[in-house]
């Protein structure tokens, strides 16, 4: 419960303040972790496999410590769990930026619009021009909607502080070191598919909520689902194409084509049918957003206190049987299962040590 009612605080701080305008900790991690890629760096996989253990493996350990010292205090729980969701969270920055990078193109100030590109990607802005730079919004809204909003709250309903802080140094690490150019293509890769891998369910998720929700922006949950079931798997991302390919039938727009990044390119299928977006798509495109963040966070909040009870029940019953299996001379001093139940019951060591070992959601 604890857990549940920090994720809806956190969610409600992002929503009516956005990022930290000051000492933001994602900042201050970064910069911790530029630095020891200093020290480790060396353009193979193994050096990038360390480095990405160690940059991962510290806020997971902070978040599981502080978890542990607040096991028995649910007020204290839900408070830091609350700061730790605000400060993961991007949704209300990311819409943000779709807002002004709309109301610019509509202005028909193109520079102002290139230069604003950088708050949401990382492509060459110099020679786009309305489309392209509508396009990538949409397509930076999409996927940031995933990454920023729907993972966050996804692995904290199932793992607490851990699973928030963990994912979301894994996602800025991909955003340091997981490109395809000379310096990172092999030192970057493990923190690439760490990422991958920690958002092939967000990522669905995402596109389904996002089907789901299309009406809030006038869109058709039918197109959305039959563009979805098409493109999805298209995109040379194992995620990336599941939230752009919903959005473009969410919208009714083509995305894909030519990215040009400093210094390469690369040319990505098309996703969707009918026009290249517009800057009065841009506005669509944020309303939906910020519907499957509250879809998410309705979601996040009701797994630790339904699903997640459930996990946690077939966790501690699995345990109990795999103990009892192994005989009265097993686990527990030699008292087998009647040992290991007994201490369930009376709540003592035994119980803190099973949930520690078995309980679905980590320690929390």
């Amino acid at each position: 419960m604890a857990n549940a009612v920090g994720l809806l605080a956190g969610y409600a701080l992002d929503r009516v303040l956005g990022d930290p305008r000051r000492w933001h900790p994602v900042a201050g991690f970064g910069q911790a972790a530029g630095a020891l890629e200093r020290r480790l760096y060396r353009p193979d996989r193994t050096a990038g496999t360390a480095f990405t253990a160690l940059a991962v493996g510290g806020p997971v350990l902070l978040g599981a410590v502080v978890a542990a010292a607040t096991r028995h205090r649910p007020v204290t729980r839900a408070v830091l769990v609350a700061a730790g969701t605000w400060t993961v969270l991007g949704g209300r920055t990311l819409r943000h930026e779709a807002t002004v990078m709309g109301r610019t193109l509509r202005d028909g100030d193109l520079p102002a619009a290139r230069r604003r590109l950088g708050h949401l990607c990382g492509r060459d802005p110099s020679t786009l021009g309305e489309s392209e730079l509508a396009r990538a919004t949409v397509e930076s809204v999409a996927e940031n909607t995933s990454d920023a909003v729907v993972a966050p709250l996804l692995w904290g309903a199932v793992a607490g502080l851990p699973g928030l802080l963990g994912y979301r140094a894994a996602n800025t690490l991909d955003a340091m070191v997981g490109h395809r150019s000379t310096r990172y293509a092999r030192f970057g890769t493990p923190a690439a598919r760490l990422d991958d891998v920690l958002n092939l369910v967000p990522s669905r998720l995402t596109g389904l909520l996002t089907i789901a929700v299309a009406p809030v922006a006038h869109g058709d949950r039918q197109r959305a689902w039959q563009v979805w079931r098409r493109d999805r798997n298209d995109h040379p991302s194992p995620n990336a194409g599941q939230c752009e390919a919903a959005m473009a039938g969410a919208l009714g727009v083509r995305l894909g084509g030519r990215n040009v990044y400093f210094g390469r390119s690369e040319v990505r299928p098309f996703l969707g049918d009918g026009p290249r977006p517009e800057a009065r798509h841009l506005k669509r495109a944020a309303r939906i957003s910020g519907a499957v963040g509250l879809a998410a966070v309705g979601l996040a909040a009701a797994y630790p206190v339904t699903l997640g009870r459930l996990v946690d029940a077939v966790s501690r019953r699995a345990l109990i049987g795999a103990v009892g299996r192994r005989g009265p001379a097993g686990a527990a001093g030699g008292r087998g299962l009647a040992g290991v139940a007994g201490a369930v019951r009376l709540g003592g060591a035994g119980e803190r040590g099973l949930r520690a070992v078995g309980m679905g959601r980590a320690v929390g």
